[in-house]
């Protein structure tokens, strides 16, 4: 789940890590409101959206005077934003940031993220600060540092020292960095993070350490022991067909093809995709209906898929270890039934119960082509859009 800018500076601030004031707006008067509650001679204008790149695109400005407040509020709310992480489509800003503006001195990265290789949580720091993580690994990896975090110890404050000299923070800055670095562990950990980014962090002219830019990201899996960060999720920011996934507990991501996949597993649903492409296909989603899909639950899985108006086909791959395939054919009978489905849907089905749910197909009187193999399937769709 991802959370605006500056909600994650909220939850930042209730572990000691320091940001700069700031207040939200939803229109050009509140804006207007927000600088003079700031009183600083110096405010920045900042685009909300889940997304990065805001400033190159236009979403950051900084405004001298409450009427270059209010020109940017102006001019920022409502545009759509197209960044390199929402893609050609853009997402509309429907509310800002209204921050004070600081005397930045110098800019870095910190980053926290779970390791898989190491099954540890690790934190990275670069004196690349500003810049994309990913175009400073590319170009210059000996710049960016990292320590591996004992989950028994944590953070020692010993790693944060290491950190902070070797991305150069200024000595008499060091610990305000470790107590900065240590706060955001903190908050990584409590609050089940998925990922922490602060880019940039920055050194002030008044001698402070900052967080400018926030991005945390939190686990899924773990929100039911977060209510207060649940109530953080903004829908308006989410494609409407996943949040009715979510809703039955589906993980769906949509596409741009206009063949929808249903499959039970995220490894063989990423498999599902690459066949169909590899027959010349083009997959409309990634749906992964999990090992104990209900009837109604296909069923539901089927409604979404079928919102979506460039879906021309359905390709249904399930591999039934825990899932059982008398289970899936019952909800492909049932949605079918239901939605009066008018588009070619081709049915895979292998595992547990394998011959009884094929039975079910069969003697539904429904239009379904069955496939033996998930090649033969892909490319039994692939050919009937076509």
């Amino acid at each position: 789940m991802n959370i605006h800018e500056y909600q994650g500076k909220q939850v930042l601030r209730e572990y000691g890590v320091k940001v700069p004031n700031g207040y939200v707006a939803y229109t050009v008067d509140e804006a207007v409101q927000a600088a003079e509650k700031l009183g600083t001679s110096v405010n920045v204008v900042k685009a909300q959206i889940h997304a990065g790149g805001r400033g190159k695109a236009g979403g950051v400005k900084v405004a001298k005077s409450l009427d270059e407040v209010r020109t940017y509020a102006d001019e920022i709310l409502g545009k759509t934003l197209v960044t390199h992480q929402t893609g050609p489509e853009g997402k509309e800003v429907k509310r800002l940031l209204i921050e004070e503006g600081c005397d930045i001195q110098k800019e870095y990265y910190v980053g926290v993220v779970l390791d898989r290789a190491t099954s540890r949580v690790v934190m990275m720091a670069s004196e690349e600060g500003g810049t994309e993580i990913e175009e400073v690994a590319e170009a210059t990896p000996e710049k960016i540092f990292k320590e591996v975090i004992d989950p028994v110890v944590g953070l020692t404050p010993f790693q944060a020292r290491r950190l902070a000299f070797n991305i150069n923070i200024p000595e008499d800055l060091l610990g305000k960095a470790v107590k900065f670095m240590s706060g955001l562990y903190d908050a990584f950990v409590a609050k089940d993070c998925s990922i922490a980014e602060i880019n940039p962090l920055v050194t002030t002219g008044d001698g402070e350490v900052l967080a400018l830019d926030a991005k945390l990201n939190f686990d899924d899996n773990a929100l039911y022991r977060h209510k207060d960060i649940q109530d953080l999720r903004d829908f308006e920011e989410e494609d409407e067909k996943e949040i009715q996934a979510s809703k039955y507990d589906l993980s769906y991501v949509s596409l741009d093809g206009n063949i929808g996949c249903m499959v039970n597993g995220a490894g063989l649903a990423m498999s599902t995709m690459d066949i169909i492409k590899h027959y010349g296909g083009d997959p409309a989603n990634f749906l992964d209906v999990g090992g104990g899909a209900t009837a109604e639950k296909v069923t539901e899985a089927f409604k979404i898929i079928l919102s979506d108006k460039n879906v021309k086909g359905i390709f249904v791959n399930i591999f039934g270890g825990i899932m059982k395939c008398d289970v899936i054919a019952e909800g492909v009978v049932e949605a079918t039934k239901q939605i009066g489905l008018e588009i070619p849907l081709v049915v895979r089905l292998e595992g547990t119960n394998v011959d009884a749910g094929k039975k079910i197909l069969d003697e539904s009187g429904l239009n379904i082509t069955t496939a033996t193999s998930m090649a033969d399937g892909a490319e039994k769709i692939v050919a009937a859009v076509k």
